[in-house]
């Protein structure tokens, strides 16, 4: 079958990243004592001394240098990967490796999503000059799951995923088959880094801006991403500058906006380690919950979340899976029960969309200027919700100096 379908059309310049990217031997998912790596930097305040890039010829001279003379990129699970040319058509799953690609400025090489639903595309609205649209841009799972021919159809130089993370949504995928569409199609760079401390997960982690870093050298983009990490570095050290004092801190409860509001049962969390859960970890939130939570979420009712009664209540996917007037609806269902009404977060009017645990390095911007506006107002200023987002005296981080590096000018 591998066979015929790479007959199907004559070698192109993409075949040459194709089949210069093949994994390296076999076996290298999950468990490979050549790819394993448990050691991991911790995630957080990640910092640098990296200053902003700026594109010259030298630089661009010395890129295509080393496009042309071929490179490699290595991440766990997959090891190390070569590539002879620069991949110019993509995929990606979720928002986290999506995000990057975006922000390396490579959006018109999408070519699909595992999902194109969820994104928290709003906060892309503010960014000037930066139209974010998966018009044309093909989702992969299905009702049946993730067909493997759609890897083909997509044509894709590199796919950005993580194997293992894609067998939990489907489990038919098997080692033979990523292995198929890495030596057919085309070559896999991806970790999944939302959460830490799952089985499955048996090999390194990585830190947001650790993968990102991979990304960048996939599309041999080292200056737009140092250029993005200063903005980073720059945002995260003015809030720990202007932080409150611990004990003037609100205490928030972490739930889920996709709780069952109706029949009162919520999925609770700590704020634990993982990307998902970084621009909480970077504001110093009081997780309210993280001593009543053994493991990753716990199910709650009301009486269970009254018995902490968090000053705040923040409601994780609330950017990306419901609109604005759809949170407000399951929150008007927590004000009307007569438990929910006496949470001190609800007679208090501090009910808060969240961030997606599925980030990459543009939303989670947006993510933690919005996560330090909601806890702590009197230093940041008030959150007055995503579409109030115009006002450039009320923002934490540069928005034209980020849409600038997007589009290049860096």
């Amino acid at each position: 079958m591998a066979d015929e379908r790479s007959q199907r059309r004559a070698p192109t310049r993409r075949d040459y990243v194709k089949y210069g990217g093949a994994v390296v031997g076999a076996g290298v998912l999950a468990g490979c004592a050549g790819t394993s790596d448990d050691s991991s930097a911790p995630e957080g305040n990640e910092t640098s001394d990296a200053t902003n890039g700026t594109a010259g010829s030298d630089d661009d001279a010395a890129a295509e240098s080393t496009a042309d003379a071929g490179y490699t990129v290595e991440m766990a699970p997959m090891g190390e990967v070569a590539f002879d040319a620069v991949p110019e058509r993509w995929m990606a799953y979720f928002s986290t490796y999506g995000d990057m690609g975006i922000a390396l400025g490579q959006l018109d090489g999408l070519q699909g999503l595992i999902f194109t639903e969820n994104w928290p595309l709003g906060f892309f609205d503010h960014l000037p000059d930066v139209d974010v649209s998966f018009d044309g841009v093909a989702q992969l799972m299905g009702d049946g799951g993730i067909d493997k021919e759609s890897f083909y159809e997509l044509d894709a130089d590199v796919h950005l995923m993580d194997p293992n993370f894609i067998s939990l949504l489907d489990d038919t995928w098997t080692d033979a088959d990523y292995e198929e569409v890495a030596t057919n199609v085309g070559p896999i760079v991806g970790n999944s880094i939302r959460r830490r401390g799952e089985d499955w997960h048996d090999y390194r982690y990585y830190s947001l801006y650790e993968a990102f870093e991979v990304v960048a050298d996939v599309f041999q983009e080292r200056e737009r991403y140092e250029a993005l990490k200063s903005v980073h570095d720059g945002l995260i050290a003015d809030i720990e500058s202007r932080l409150p004092d611990q004990a003037e801190r609100p205490t928030v409860g972490l739930l889920s906006v996709n709780s069952d509001f109706e029949n009162g049962t919520f999925y609770a969390y700590p704020v634990n380690d993982g990307n998902g859960h970084k621009q909480y970890r970077d504001v110093e939130m009081r997780g309210a919950f993280d001593d009543a939570i053994e493991g990753g979420y716990a199910e709650w009712d009301y009486e269970q979340i009254l018995e902490v009664d968090p000053d705040a209540l923040l409601f994780q996917y609330g950017f990306s899976h419901v609109s604005a007037e759809e949170f407000e609806r399951r929150m008007d269902a927590m004000r009307e029960d007569p438990v929910g009404k006496q949470l001190t977060a609800v007679q208090n009017d501090r009910l808060y969309r969240g961030g997606t645990s599925y980030q990459g390095p543009l939303i989670n911007l947006f993510q933690t200027e919005a996560a330090a506006k909601q806890f702590y107002p009197d230093a940041f200023g008030e959150w007055n919700g995503i579409e109030t987002l115009s006002d450039p005296e009320a923002r934490l981080f540069d928005y034209r100096r980020v849409a600038d590096i997007v589009n290049g000018d860096y």
